[in-house]
């Protein structure tokens, strides 16, 4: 499949691109960068790419009947796809809750989602994706990055894994939005529960604000799409995002 594909030679940002194009584009179009000067992370990080290495884009989705209280399904759609983009090339990944994509111990992925509310519903989203594909040294502070090609110990080409992976979300996007049902709904709850990383092992993890390291496992995701995390002592517990952090 060839999808809707804007590419950039260099760009502040896609997520940035994509939302002042916003209103002038179809749903699942996609603006890609070779080179992104401002790439954004998570928490107003820098997302590290070189110069046509990695895989840097945004998707706008722009279905109008996505309830807000199931905003999470964008983000489980999205980490299953590239999951199961992954696992086609030999890769087994897994998904850092809440939309980071992990091999073992080291990040290959990014995700950041920008949502777009009209009342109870989602008027829009942009999806920012950056896959590091191709880059094998990283100078920036991040502690753990991975790549495709150090993996498989060779390069891929840019455009051909770019729509491959933007199969992999399309097909399940395209389930989602015109079968949507509660056997939809848990199917993709499933996968998502059992791709988590570190799903049921015990791991120490600091809550915040307050500074405390505690011993626990991950035991799911409710539906409010909050970390479930059980102590050592049994006691389970729920975190929203930024109220708990991994530690590595």
């Amino acid at each position: 499949m060839i999808h809707n594909i804007k590419w950039f030679d260099s760009i502040d940002s896609t997520n940035s691109e994509a939302i002042r194009s916003f209103q002038n584009s179809e749903d699942f179009s996609i603006f890609a960068a070779k080179y992104q000067t401002s790439g954004r992370g998570q928490k107003g990080t820098v997302w590290e790419s070189d110069q046509e290495k990695n895989l840097t884009f945004s998707i706008i989705l722009k279905s109008n009947n996505i309830k807000a209280e199931n905003q999470f399904y964008v983000a489980q759609i999205v980490t299953i796809g590239i999951k199961r983009y992954l696992k086609s090339l030999g890769i087994d990944a897994k998904i850092k809750w809440p939309n980071d994509i992990y091999v073992e111990d080291k990040k290959i992925c990014g995700i950041l989602i920008e949502h777009f509310l009209s009342g109870d519903i989602l008027s829009g989203t942009v999806v920012g994706i950056g896959l590091n594909l191709n880059q094998t040294k990283f100078n920036s502070n991040a502690p753990n990055p991975i790549s495709v090609a150090s993996i498989l110990g060779k390069e891929l080409d840019l455009d051909a894994e770019l729509n491959n992976l933007l199969g992999y979300i399309h097909e399940i996007y395209y389930l989602f939005l015109n079968y949507r049902s509660s056997s939809m709904f848990s199917r993709l709850d499933a996968e998502y529960h059992d791709s988590l990383y570190r799903l049921e092992e015990y791991h120490q993890y600091q809550e915040t604000p307050s500074g405390e390291i505690i011993t626990a496992r991950i035991m799911g995701v409710d539906s409010k799409a909050c970390l479930l995390l059980e102590q050592e002592n049994g006691q389970t517990k729920r975190y929203h995002f930024k109220e708990i952090k991994y530690i590595l």
